[in-house]
């Protein structure tokens, strides 16, 4: 939730708490579980500027996730060959050394101008094939940047490279959401002087009731869009079935607002932020019994929840001064404050690997982009480009 979010708020509009690209920076790194050494030498290229590019790009990849350490003395074995023929060509194994099982061989191929995400989605088997979860290096960002003057739309990779710009609006775009394809993104624009709310790709705005629509999402199995509308008087939470257009009022509170709906991985549950009690905190809502419990105990502020496939729960909250990010296992209740280096982060949105999240951090009112893996105390600045960003989105 940026500078702009907050001020919304607390006017009773909440808006979503929610080109060169020029790498990242490894920050922190404090192992805190056991790694898996593996070693690339067994990969063979070219000499093909794709070929290296490529083995670069997959060597940072593994290396980011979190899970892997390169050693000559590694229990797992990369080879292969990797070639320039009409396209990339990358005949990949996987060995265990000491068991001399082969846990991947396969051959993936693609064109010569997407070699970064022939890399991505190599490091995705590989991390599949190794531990049974799923990677993050395929991923999509949706994330909103300045650099133009404006507030606009972007999406880049994970690691932050191929940025490209979505929206030219010329106003202000806030609250990104992939939809459930990973092809298009809900989102806010001010481009016609009020909030309403956008698919990419369409002109006209899909929600544009009188005052504030925002924070449009999805439901995983693609049946429900949740916003919240301030059309019968202050920011309430709605749900509107996607195949018969019905809308459903969910929250009825008078002198309260609510904001940043997201949905569980079985569409079952919704967690949003109310001020019901006073103060912004998260709640999670069963839409089945329309039970609604608080989540969130501690901070002066708790907003922008957002909900990875395994069960866990992140959200910001405002301690001691600084907005700082909490995980919330929702079947146990545990919960985990993230550290925190002077800088405040904002707008959690998990990666698909259900351990990386991709954050605003802010320092010296200057925000970029960031990694946190929620397993060490690791980070990962994302170079991408001048300007400030803010409210990032992963697809899944």
């Amino acid at each position: 939730m940026n500078v702009i979010d907050r001020r919304l708020f607390t006017l009773g509009g909440i808006l979503c708490w929610s080109s060169t690209v020029l790498g990242q920076r490894l920050e922190v790194t404090k192992s805190g579980k056991k790694q898996i050494y593996i070693s690339l030498d067994g990969l063979k290229i070219d000499g093909s500027s794709q070929s290296i590019e490529f083995l670069d790009v997959l060597r940072s990849d593994l290396i980011n996730s979190g899970i892997f350490r390169e050693s000559s003395s590694a229990s797992i074995l990369i080879k292969g060959n990797i070639k320039k023929r009409e396209g990339l060509s990358a005949e990949i194994q996987a060995v265990q050394v000491y068991e001399k099982n082969v846990i991947l061989n396969r051959l993936f191929s693609g064109k010569l101008n997407v070699v970064r995400a022939l890399a991505h989605r190599v490091s995705d088997s590989l991390v599949f094939s190794i531990t049974g979860q799923p990677g993050m290096a395929s991923a999509r960002l949706a994330i909103v940047g300045n650099k133009s003057g404006h507030k606009e739309l972007y999406i880049c990779d994970y690691d932050g490279f191929n940025l490209i710009q979505v929206t030219n609006d010329k106003s202000i775009v806030v609250a990104p959401a992939w939809m459930p394809n990973g092809k298009n993104i809900l989102y806010t624009s001010y481009k016609n002087g009020y909030p309403n709310i956008f698919l990419s790709g369409q002109k006209k705005a899909i929600s544009k009731f009188g005052g504030l629509n925002t924070g449009g999402v999805v439901s995983p199995d693609g049946k429900k869009l949740a916003l919240i509308l301030s059309k019968d008087g202050n920011p309430e939470l709605y749900i509107q079935d996607i195949a018969s257009g019905f809308m459903k009022r969910i929250s009825s509170t008078r002198r309260a607002n609510e904001a940043s709906p997201c949905w569980s991985p079985d569409s079952l549950e919704l967690a949003y932020v109310s001020d019901a009690s006073g103060r912004p905190h998260v709640y999670v809502l069963n839409l089945k019994s329309g039970v609604s419990r608080r989540i969130s105990r501690y901070g002066s502020e708790n907003v922008a929840p957002d909900w990875s496939f395994n069960g866990k729960l992140a959200y910001c909250s405002k301690q001691t001064g600084r907005y700082r990010i909490v995980v919330v296992d929702i079947k146990t209740g545990d919960s985990k404050l993230l550290p925190m280096n002077n800088a405040d982060y904002e707008d959690p949105s998990w990666m698909p690997d259900g351990r990386h999240l991709v954050v605003s951090r802010t320092v010296n009112y200057r925000s970029s982009i960031y990694l946190l893996d929620t397993h060490e105390d690791r980070s990962i600045s994302l170079k991408i480009g001048g300007g400030d960003w803010f409210s990032p989105a992963c697809s899944n």
